[in-house]
């Protein structure tokens, strides 16, 4: 286990697109550690907030909700305002909103299947999104603080281990996000040397983000989001600053480029 710089912990963790899938497990699971004692969910404002009501009536104000855009400025402007209210900083964040296909978006089979418009939104939520909220937070942290932020890739954002081809747009968002996140945390060695920035991959977890694409998955190789959730936050709370701007595996092993 990696050593842990020195620095004050007050039990507040982020998670960033919460309402459901992984985002949602990793929301329970942490509520469910008494050391925890905040968690801070956030949802676009178009999410369904029921999962994440039925967790506030059993949790109270260790819950709290924060509508969140992560392609739009003003919100993300209003999330910074809500970050000034806190007293201590935030210990962890994960990242864990992302876009695979909705109505008008489906991965591509081929290259004629590309048009500028999708691609765009696809590294708009899975590439520039997880950027600028990193950039919210960064900004509000003391220098010297432990904490860590985490984002979820995906295996086929490694070049490396792209064999099959296809889904153009949200393997290069992904791939993306990692050089992001590995450009990131070469700056944080100086700027915030208590810091951990990951990218991890979660597996393929049984959420709508993946339902469509389950025929060719092992049953045993399909995950639960709740051991989805454990897994990432078994691996993050091994990682120290040793490891910032690694891109790991749901089992903490490294993941080429």
């Amino acid at each position: 286990m990696a050593s842990k710089p020195e620095g004050t912990q007050n039990g507040v963790r982020l998670v960033v697109g919460a309402s459901r899938g992984i985002g949602l497990a990793l929301v329970e699971n942490q509520l469910a550690d008494p050391s925890v004692r905040r968690v801070i969910a956030t949802l676009r404002p178009t999410s369904n907030p029921g999962d994440l009501q039925r967790l506030a009536k059993l949790h109270g104000e260790r819950l709290h909700r924060v509508e969140l855009d992560v392609t739009d400025d003003c919100s993300l402007e209003s999330f910074g305002h809500y970050l000034d209210g806190l007293n201590g900083g935030i210990d962890s964040a994960i990242h864990a909103a992302g876009i695979l296909h909705d109505a008008s978006l489906q991965p591509e089979k081929s290259l004629a299947d590309c048009n500028a418009a999708n691609l765009l939104r696809s590294f708009e939520v899975n590439s520039i999104g997880p950027l600028m909220v990193a950039r919210c937070l960064l900004a509000r942290q003391v220098r010297r603080r432990q904490f860590s932020f985490t984002v979820l890739s995906a295996m086929v954002g490694s070049i490396a281990d792209n064999r099959l081809g296809g889904w153009y747009g949200y393997r290069a968002s992904k791939a993306a996000l990692n050089q992001l996140i590995r450009t990131l945390a070469i700056e944080c060695r100086i700027k915030h040397p208590g810091a951990c920035i990951l990218a991890i991959h979660p597996g393929t977890t049984d959420t709508a983000l993946s339902r469509p694409f389950q025929r060719n998955v092992e049953p045993d190789k399909l995950y639960a989001p709740t051991q989805t959730a454990a897994r990432i936050l078994r691996v993050i709370q091994r990682a120290g600053p040793e490891q910032s701007g690694s891109f790991l595996n749901w089992d903490g092993k490294q993941i080429p480029w």
